[in-house]
């Protein structure tokens, strides 16, 4: 079992090689806090915890322990969708009971948004998809990479689409708007975190995740993953997954910060040299450091008459290139 150099999460505690370990803060997520003093457990040293049975009773307490501080608190979701939340459509849709009546009216909702969706992005032209954290905010390294990546993307000719909250998505509409270029946000219904941004032209508002994801996919023809956590993780897989199963594309898919994504980059590598990915399946993958080196591999990436053809259409501007330096 790999070890972990972190002890204050689960269900990954590395425990055979350790003959005493202190797992304080056994919490699901940082946000999540209150379960530790339930959760809180001393493995001491002993002959029991020595061997691979008593290691492995002691990791099922752990766990254990941590589920029930969990109940106990009532089943508290995660920052997502917060106690008492009006916005629980797609927190009901995967977890209530069903019924043939509830699955009438949750599908003519889930259609509603698509229609929605559709109606407000068929007539756009061009345009990439900005992916990554909502927690990077203005003044971070990765904001204001992701604010230039907007502004060389609307030079290049495309329209900018995110998902239309804070953080990284706000970084990349912000360098569309400030380029005079058409700037999108598909905004997921947080009320208690997530509102659009100030630099969306137009927005477009889901309540479930999987029909905004569908947007976000459907009217790009590349795509820019920004370092980020869980959602941009998601996000990026399963764009990966579309391209690689040519059920879309293909499309480039350009991950900004090869520092960030170094891990990423050596797993998939591992996935290939254990053929569980063909290399050639990854060829619309690339890695880089600069905003415009981004923009340029994605044009780089189309037929002839597709790079004319941005030269001309609505979704290009002129600004002035020292505006425009990486």
């Amino acid at each position: 079992m790999p070890k972990t150099g972190n002890t204050n999460t689960l269900p990954y505690v590395e425990l055979y090689d350790i003959p005493k370990i202190q797992l304080s803060i056994i919490d699901f997520s940082t946000h999540w806090r209150n379960y530790r003093p339930c959760a809180e457990l001393i493995i001491m040293e002993s002959s029991e915890h020595k061997t691979r049975n008593g290691n492995h009773k002691a990791r099922l307490k752990a766990w254990e322990s941590a589920w029930e501080a969990y109940w106990i608190d009532g089943g508290r979701s995660t920052y997502e969708l917060p106690p008492g939340s009006p916005m629980r459509l797609e927190h009901d849709f995967l977890m209530n009971t069903r019924t043939p009546e509830h699955e009438e009216e949750r599908l003519e909702l889930i259609m509603g948004e698509f229609k929605r969706g559709f109606q407000e992005l068929y007539d756009l032209g061009p345009a990439v998809t900005v992916f990554g954290s909502a927690r990077f905010n203005e003044g971070h390294p990765y904001y204001e990479q992701a604010r230039k990546v907007g502004r060389e993307l609307v030079k290049a000719g495309f329209a900018v689409i995110t998902g239309g909250g804070p953080g990284i998505m706000e970084a990349a509409n912000r360098g569309a708007h400030e380029a005079n270029g058409v700037s999108i946000g598909c905004n997921i219904i947080l009320p208690h975190e997530q509102q659009p941004n100030k630099y969306v032209q137009r927005n477009v508002d889901f309540h479930h995740f999987f029909v905004r994801k569908v947007m976000l996919l459907k009217y790009s023809c590349a795509f820019v993953v920004m370092p980020g956590g869980l959602g941009t993780m998601d996000e990026m897989f399963e764009t990966a997954t579309l391209i690689q199963t040519h059920k879309m594309g293909p499309f480039p898919v350009i991950a900004f910060g090869s520092a960030f994504w170094k891990d990423l980059t050596e797993l998939m590598d591992g996935m290939v040299e254990s053929g569980a990915v063909g290399k050639d399946e990854l060829d619309f993958f690339q890695v880089t450091d600069s905003p415009k080196e981004a923009v340029e591999l994605i044009v780089c990436a189309f037929p002839e008459v597709v790079r004319e053809s941005l030269k001309t259409f609505p979704n290009t501007c002129v600004v002035p290139e020292n505006d425009l330096a990486d």
